[in-house]
């Protein structure tokens, strides 16, 4: 999978405090792509031929802006202090049918999950989701006609030319949505950061207080057989995120990418595990009534917190509270309970 290569290249080169200053998911450009050459209007002269035809050539084309996916970017850190990207003009045409060069492209490497806005809009315009691709943001102009293009039977000597086509600019905003096989979904402190810790090389901030996760976290999870999958560990919700309380629409953003939704309930916190969910359910079905369409995992953490036999009926009231398709396990990251279930099942999920 291509979010697999920009995995191992941030768990290679990327800690948790240097993401905590260099992230960035969202940037303003101003772009401008380049100008067509003019045409040339010009006839051939010379001692013997003193009054020869229409020889004048093509302008050349504008360049363009592209966007081009790049696996080994993790953030838009390399383009927040970018605010304007103007592509070459196309040059013009010259004597003796000579079209003019074709204007420098432009070209803005990007990471995977990267799509293009109109601020004013709202609308997506582009997105890039594979190593390599390639989308053309904004088109250079067209080179305009030199006469030598106009010249027929029945007008052999055209005195004009075309002027070149003017380009395109316009403010577009570039967003990224990480592109993981499961993302977190959970209240701050559920112990999102404990599992990715547990399951992955990844090596997030833990502690004891709400959103100790402040970007996204990346981590590629061993499966059976060495296969593996993604996981991304994104700031914590709260009641009216998809209103932009806490970090908001920062993190609902991200989960538009996965696959698959691994909703963690924490077992110490007050309100029931039933209730905790359907809290969470309803925050992604207000920003995006979409999410709701994808596979689904609950993971009950902090397990370790009760007893043998207080754990069993508790996954028993919970059958009885939770949705009959949701599948379910209590674990405990930190006394590695559960955790291989939670894998079978994330694992059937993804491959469904």
């Amino acid at each position: 999978m291509p979010c697999k290569i920009a995995v191992i290249a941030y768990l290679c080169t990327n800690s948790q405090h240097a993401m905590t200053s260099n992230f960035v998911d969202y940037v303003k450009i101003f772009f401008r792509s380049g100008n067509g050459g003019a045409g040339s209007m010009h006839f051939y002269r010379s001692k013997k031929t003193p009054k020869g035809g229409p020889d004048g050539g093509n302008g050349g084309r504008g360049g363009h802006i592209i966007l081009k996916g790049n696996a080994q970017l993790w953030t838009l850190l390399h383009l927040k202090y970018t605010k304007h990207l103007f592509a070459e003009n196309g040059g013009n045409g010259g004597e003796n049918r000579m079209t003019g060069a074709d204007g420098k492209d432009i070209y803005v490497e990007v990471p995977l999950g990267t799509i293009v806005r109109d601020p004013e809009t709202g609308e997506v315009e582009a997105e890039v989701t594979k190593d390599g691709e390639e989308v053309v943001l904004m088109k250079g102009g067209r080179g305009g006609k030199g006469n030598d293009f106009f010249k027929s039977a029945t007008n052999q000597t055209p005195k004009y030319a075309q002027s070149g086509e003017e380009g395109i600019e316009a403010w577009k905003i570039l967003e990224l949505k990480i592109l993981a096989d499961v993302g977190l979904v959970g209240f701050p402190n559920a112990g999102k950061s404990t599992l990715l810790s547990v399951v992955s090389a990844a090596k997030p901030e833990i502690a004891d207080y709400p959103f100790t996760t402040l970007v996204p976290n990346l981590g590629m999870v061993a499966y059976r057989s060495g296969k593996s999958f993604v996981m991304a560990d994104i700031p914590g919700i709260i009641e009216g995120a998809a209103e932009g309380k806490g970090l908001g629409l920062r993190f609902l953003r991200h989960i538009e990418r996965n696959a698959v939704l691994l909703f963690m309930c924490s077992l110490s916190e007050e309100k029931p595990i039933a209730d905790q969910y359907d809290i969470l359910l309803k925050e992604l079905e207000r920003y995006n009534p979409e999410l709701l369409d994808k596979q689904r995992v609950l993971a009950v953490t902090k397990c370790d917190l009760l007893s043998p036999a207080a754990r069993k009926k508790t996954e028993t009231e919970l059958r009885k509270q939770l949705p009959d398709n949701l599948p379910f396990v209590l674990i405990s990251s930190v006394a590695g309970t559960g955790i291989d279930t939670l894998k079978d099942m994330l694992w059937k999920a993804l491959s469904e």
